[in-house]
């Protein structure tokens, strides 16, 4: 398969076919977006070596739960280690073991195929085209910030920023009725 590797630069290269183990699934990329965090990557950010892109839709080729077989998915890119602590209650994303979809240990989504864990899939409906989907990742991000922070309709808020993520942030603090300057 193809796919956009950095090593000691960025190249296109043909790479085996990744294969699932037991629990994930193998996934042909339908759209991958580019992040700034892949831009940094590049520059030495996180010293990650491999395939980049987080930002995702695909669609399913192979699982053990052969339901998930056709879905156009896209999915949570904090594969947990499945016994720490953070992972039992629910918060892989924390998981000191943790590997991060073409950001930390994990080949990601520049590529033909990638591999995921079923458990960190969710089904793009049919009415959401994949030029949406991709916008999961970066807009499940930008969501975050609320389960930081408990912004009050009487606040004022100003996002610093003005790429995808900080309109994206934007959107979502509209959500609060708060005072977006």
């Amino acid at each position: 398969m193809k796919a956009l590797v950095l090593e000691d630069e960025l190249r296109l290269k043909e790479l085996p076919r990744p294969v699932p183990g037991h629990g994930d699934a193998l996934l042909r990329v339908r759209m991958a977006g580019i992040c700034n965090t892949d831009l940094e990557i590049v520059k030495g950010y996180m010293g990650f070596k491999g395939v980049l892109g987080h930002e995702f839709v695909g669609q399913v080729v192979e699982a053990d739960e052969t339901e998930w077989v056709g879905e156009r998915v896209c999915g949570e890119i904090n594969f947990g280690c499945g016994e720490c602590d953070y992972c039992a209650r629910g918060l892989s994303r924390h998981c000191p073991n943790r590997t991060v979809l073409g950001i930390l240990n994990q080949n990601g989504a520049f590529a033909e195929y990638i591999v995921v864990p079923v458990s960190n899939l969710r089904r793009v409906p049919d009415g959401v085209s994949d030029r949406q989907a991709v916008f999961v990742e970066p807009l499940a991000a930008a969501f975050e910030i609320l389960e930081q922070v408990q912004i009050q309709p009487a606040w004022r808020a100003a996002v610093v920023g003005d790429g995808k993520l900080g309109l994206l942030i934007c959107q979502v603090l509209k959500l609060t009725a708060c005072d977006l300057v």
